[in-house]
């Protein structure tokens, strides 16, 4: 009797393989899928940190004012050096001049579909809008 060798892998050890990483990609798929939005959510808290720090400095500097968002959007911060560039909101769909957008709001009003941040003048709070402050989540939608 001659010994044979083998060459090649067989069908049940392939398939075997196959499940095998099927099994392991189920798994760790999610766990990449929520890495982006986790650090998007981590970026956006850090810069709405950032720039309300920045706000309260400008009031602490002019005498308890804060800037006007509604007639100079982010001039005043730029021009006082509180800032480099309009902040942009990676959580807000467009294009960079989009997601650097601003309105002014009040009452418990916390989010826009039409502007990347919200300065509510009752609260005298920056808000990120498609950004839940709460839980610390990017939303698909504005928040109210």
């Amino acid at each position: 009797m001659s010994k044979r060798s083998r060459k090649a892998f067989t069908l049940v050890e392939i398939l075997i393989v196959v499940v095998i990483l099927g099994i392991l990609a189920a798994i760790v798929v999610p766990q990449f899928t929520n890495a982006t939005q986790d650090a998007q959510a981590g970026n956006l808290k850090a810069q709405l940190k950032s720039v309300q720090n920045q706000i309260e400095l400008f009031n602490a500097r002019n005498n308890g004012a804060y800037p006007d968002f509604a007639t100079d959007g982010w001039t005043t911060l730029i021009s006082g050096n509180y800032v480099k560039t309009p902040p942009q909101n990676p959580a807000f769909p467009g294009d960079a001049a989009a997601k650097a957008s601003i309105s002014v709001v009040s009452g418990t009003t916390r989010g826009s579909a039409s502007t990347a941040w919200v300065w509510n003048s009752d609260e005298r709070t920056l808000y990120a809008s498609y950004f839940n402050e709460t839980d610390g989540t990017v939303t698909g939608t504005a928040t109210d």
